[in-house]
């Protein structure tokens, strides 16, 4: 059965059940779940979307309806803006004064706006982070030396994921808070200019309109340009409000940065690295002082946080962190060893099973978490569904998670994968590095697999 064939009947129901085009304020979706904001709430039944085949689970997270569908969300997602009328997500148009709906200021709000700007970046430094292990990888075999031009032209465009951070914000921060895409990007790029970039070790003197520039670097941070490219998109649409409509097209860019330089370079991207590096060493000496036990206790809640939407918040510490030390010791191994423990405990549960269709859901949860990393189908079709699959999954990770902190396991690349192919992101300087990540792997996936056996009974079902 082709794609369109297959999901026609689930975008249909969703359609239905979000309360139509009409009710959408706003449609997108991420790796496996579609994203709606709804003028009305109160016509959503989760319970009736949640038993819509194809759907692996439905949830309110802050102002926002995530509905689960796993790998096919894009099919699903371009079948409801087909099936509705509605443009696919593309980019923003600037010449609208598009003024976002008013949020209720909360945790879940911020995380997701970070996931919001920090998403699209994830090929690029996939990209990059695996030419880092090709590098790392040539090196440790002596086939690449730094005096080597092959050598040299790997490391600068794997570093280059990471220093144009600020630029990439500048792109999808823009996009996220409706604002112009170009205008974020120059706000971002400013803010490592080469100018700008010698002038802080040499310890010169900057100052705009008299007011002194504080002399931080900011390649490779996240915080400085997100913060910046926020309160930018308020001075555009600002701009674009009181602009004489034929002077809108010189006044807004013009009046929006000459407001922003002074902004973001004296408060605003101060401010931001402040902030990214008080995280980042809050998380370093979190770890430090926990050991072994804090990788075991986050790995153990790491199914939690996805069921939740909480692991974002865990995405811009690990990407400051990359950028910042070279390696990240905590939030990957996590990831990581959850995903193929999930995927081992659904393949538990697949054992257990007498149920063909219940049995082949498992399975299928099972490969697509180990070999994909995308551990929606496992969670929602088989752990959560039956209960114990997920303390099993949790139990393996606990003890996984143990190990790795033990054998103080490190990631030195961001992968991109986050199945079994995230282990060439744990190659580094020591062979002994992956070999211990692997090990740690296998043994939190043997014990989810184990523990979903034997806790796993005939009246869960």
């Amino acid at each position: 059965m082709a794609k369109k064939e297959r999901y026609a009947e689930l975008a249909k129901a969703v359609l239905e059940q979000v309360g139509g085009k009409e009710n959408i304020t706003f449609f997108t979706h991420c790796m496996t779940r579609l994203r709606f904001n709804l003028k009305d709430k109160s016509v959503v039944d989760l319970d009736a979307i949640k038993k819509i085949e194809g759907v692996l689970g439905a949830q309110w997270s802050n102002e926002q309806l995530q509905i689960v569908i796993g790998q096919a969300v894009g099919d699903a997602y371009n079948l409801i803006c087909d099936l509705a009328g509605m443009q696919k997500q593309a980019a923003v148009d600037e010449d609208l004064d598009q003024t976002p709906a008013k949020k209720k200021i909360s945790i879940s709000a911020f995380f997701d706006v970070i996931a919001g700007c920090l998403t699209p970046l994830i090929s690029p430094l996939i990209g990059a982070g695996l030419i880092k292990c090709v590098v790392i990888l040539g090196e440790m075999f002596g086939w690449l030396t730094p005096d080597m031009p092959t050598y040299i032209v790997l490391s600068f465009v794997a570093d280059a994921g990471f220093y144009f951070l600020p630029v990439f914000i500048g792109a999808t921060a823009a996009k996220k808070f409706n604002a112009s895409t170009g205008l974020g990007m120059l706000v971002g790029a400013m803010l490592i200019h080469p100018n700008f970039v010698s002038a802080v070790p040499a310890g010169t003197a900057l100052n705009i309109f008299g007011i002194p520039i504080y002399a931080g670097s900011y390649s490779s941070s996240i915080f400085p340009a997100l913060i910046s490219v926020w309160v930018m998109s308020y001075v555009e649409r600002f701009f674009k409000k009181h602009s004489p409509e034929f002077l809108r097209t010189i006044l807004v860019p013009f009046g929006t940065i000459l407001v922003m330089m002074p902004l973001t370079l004296c408060v605003l991207a101060p401010a931001g690295s402040f902030i990214g590096n008080y995280i980042s060493e809050a998380i370093i000496w979190l770890y430090d002082v926990t050991g072994f036990l804090g990788v075991a206790v986050l790995t153990a809640v790491y199914p939690l946080l996805v069921m939740t939407g909480m692991h974002g918040a865990l995405v811009p510490y690990m990407f400051q962190t990359f950028a910042s030390l070279g390696y990240e010791p905590i939030v990957c191994t996590a990831c990581i060893i959850s995903n193929i423990s999930l995927g081992a405990a659904s393949a538990g549960a697949a054992v257990r099973l007498k149920d063909k269709t219940e049995k082949s859901t498992a399975v299928s949860g099972a490969v697509t978490a180990i070999v994909g990393g995308i551990t929606e189908p496992a969670l929602y079709g088989t752990c959560v569904k039956y209960k114990t699959p997920l303390y099993g999954a949790m139990i393996g990770n606990f003890v996984g998670g143990a190990l790795g902190g033990l054998l103080h396991v490190y990631a030195y690349a961001f992968a991109g994968s986050s199945g079994i192919l995230a282990v060439t992101g744990f190659i580094g300087p020591t062979s002994s590095n992956v070999i211990f990540f692997i090990l740690s792997m296998a043994v939190g996936a043997l014990v989810s697999f184990i523990a979903t056996i034997i806790l796993f009974k005939k009246n869960n079902q």
